[in-house]
């Protein structure tokens, strides 16, 4: 078993009684092919969490001070995660991304970039919408809601695939683009709230 497969079932293991969670729409998960994840982020379990409910591994992109933490670090990077350098256009974090969207992968964004402080979706950063626009992948917007309380529901739900062609053809901005996909995420949470 890899460590990404035995992290995941902890993580259901141990949060799932806790947080009573429940995992909607996974049958919108395209099986194979390169597959943008994008979700709100309401909590500092929301990686680990979507991560486990997702049916395929998932690359998460994560702020650059987790991975200085010592051992959180190490792991980080055996189960796929990549630091990213918040607040500057970090090319090594753009060029890995590409890279795991290229090889077919998942990779997995929050685009707000940070956690909402009162649980609303906040403004997207245009790091969603660069990933849609160069490359293949198929986007599939993720909703969370919670809050993360013990013995309340968390649910997470998965919304169907977006093609991104039609968007590339139009050459919208990578702006643009984040915008459409932050619209699927509030589709999401306003029609499960």
């Amino acid at each position: 078993m890899s460590l990404y497969q035995f992290g995941k079932n902890l993580v259901l293991v141990l949060f799932k009684p806790i947080y009573r969670m429940e995992v909607h729409g996974r049958e919108n998960f395209p099986k194979s092919g390169s597959v943008l994840l994008c979700s709100n982020h309401i909590d500092n379990l929301d990686p680990p969490i979507v991560g486990a409910c997702t049916p395929r591994m998932v690359h998460f992109m994560a702020k650059e001070e987790l991975f200085t933490i010592p051992v959180l670090g190490k792991i980080l990077l055996k189960v796929g995660a990549f630091p990213v350098k918040r607040g500057l256009s970090d090319r090594e974090a753009l060029r890995k991304g590409l890279k795991v969207l290229k090889d077919g992968e998942v990779l997995g964004l929050f685009p707000e970039g940070t956690r909402s402080k009162d649980g609303q979706l906040g403004k997207g950063l245009a790091g969603a919408g660069f990933f849609a626009l160069r490359s293949d992948a198929l986007i599939v917007p993720c909703a969370v809601v919670g809050p993360y309380k013990p013995f309340k529901k968390v649910r997470i739900y998965f919304g169907k695939p977006l093609d991104a062609s039609e968007y590339r053809e139009r050459k919208v901005t990578a702006d643009e683009m984040t915008i459409v996909i932050m619209e699927q995420i509030r589709e999401l949470l306003e029609k499960h709230r």
